[in-house]
């Protein structure tokens, strides 16, 4: 018996380290130290932080994989495990630095993986981070044929005086939306469950939809990072951010906000993408709850004061996001309020 025998190809997994140097260079920044294949990745800090503090977020993408897997498509899982990472950093004003990922499988299928470092390397591009180093790990007899599972950790930094906390919010703040791509990869579990007990295939395309529903349901988690940074970077005065993922607006948004406080939101303010429209009838789930599981529409929200409402809008928009006023922060005890019925 060998290795090899017992279901673990070693040479394989150093050929794969050698197909995908090409995508984790394109991600390189100035302040990455050394080559890919280290023990461990080297980052060096510039002197432009005065109080540097770093910021760190883990996550994954969930049972999206799944749907990835049966679709036999895995370009896009990567951008959602980059996103889901970011995103969250993002909130507090951090600016990603670099990004490592955990890859596990069943068996190396070096096409298949490939395809999924792409994205991440995408992904990394996007939101201006390197992909600092990972992690690939054959596990024979844990994992399906063809399946993998995937985990993210990024570290980004901030000045600690720029720090976004909840204590910049004021009430009378405006809540900005900004477009979510879809989905993004929270609420798969429902999701699935719902194609199953419809019956309904991911080559279908129900009426309402522009595009076959497992292309739909596998479009990446929208990035934020660049257009958001740059909004900081032009002196747009941002008091707070929340990343919209699972739990939805209810559960997120107040993670933003300062003791006493709340936030009303106006119904039907923003549109909802018909996927959230084919997910609630087909799966006859209650508004309540589809309000409690998905971002229906807005991946995340920026609060500003008043006088800068407008501008925030437009600066988004010409960053190709969409971004609506949808609501404003009130004194409260930590929830969302809503001003109207749906």
């Amino acid at each position: 018996m060998d290795y090899r025998n017992a279901g673990v190809d070693v040479e394989a997994g150093r050929a794969f380290v050698q197909t995908i140097r090409g995508l984790v260079d394109s991600t390189r920044r100035p302040e990455v130290l050394g080559q890919l294949g280290g023990f461990s990745g080297l980052f060096e800090l510039s002197g432009q932080y005065q109080n540097p503090v770093l910021v760190s977020g883990t996550d994954g993408v969930g049972t999206k994989l799944k749907l990835a897997h049966q679709c036999d498509r895995h370009d896009t899982v990567g951008i959602d495990l980059v996103a889901m990472c970011v995103n969250d950093v993002l909130t507090c004003g951090a600016e990603p630095l670099f990004f490592l990922d955990y890859l596990a499988t069943g068996h190396l299928n070096s096409d298949q993986l490939t395809q999924v470092v792409a994205g991440i390397a995408a992904g990394c591009r996007q939101a201006g981070c390197a992909l600092l180093g990972g992690e690939t790990a054959e596990m024979p007899g844990f994992y399906d044929a063809g399946e993998y599972d995937l985990a993210g950790f990024c570290v980004g930094i901030v000045d600690k005086s720029r720090i976004l906390d909840g204590r910049q919010v004021q009430v009378g703040d405006r809540a900005i939306a900004l477009a979510s791509s879809g989905v993004h990869s929270n609420g798969f579990s429902l999701v699935r469950k719902i194609l199953e007990v419809s019956n309904t295939a991911l080559s279908d395309r129900p009426l309402g939809l522009e595009s076959p529903i497992g292309d739909l349901l596998l479009t990446p988690t929208q990035l934020y990072v660049k257009p958001v940074l740059a909004a900081q970077k032009a002196g747009l005065e941002i008091h707070g951010m929340a990343h919209i993922t699972g739990g939805g607006l209810p559960e997120n948004l107040p993670r933003a906000l300062n003791g006493g406080q709340a936030i009303a939101l106006q119904p039907h303010s923003w549109p909802i993408p018909p996927i959230f429209e084919w997910i609630e009838r087909t799966g006859s789930v209650p508004h309540t709850d589809m309000l409690n599981t998905f971002n229906m529409g807005v991946g995340f929200v920026v609060l500003v004061p008043p006088a800068v409402e407008a501008a925030a809008i437009a600066h988004f928009q010409a960053h190709n996001l969409p971004a609506w006023s949808i609501g404003e922060v009130i004194e409260g005890a930590g929830d969302v309020v809503w001003t109207a019925d749906w």
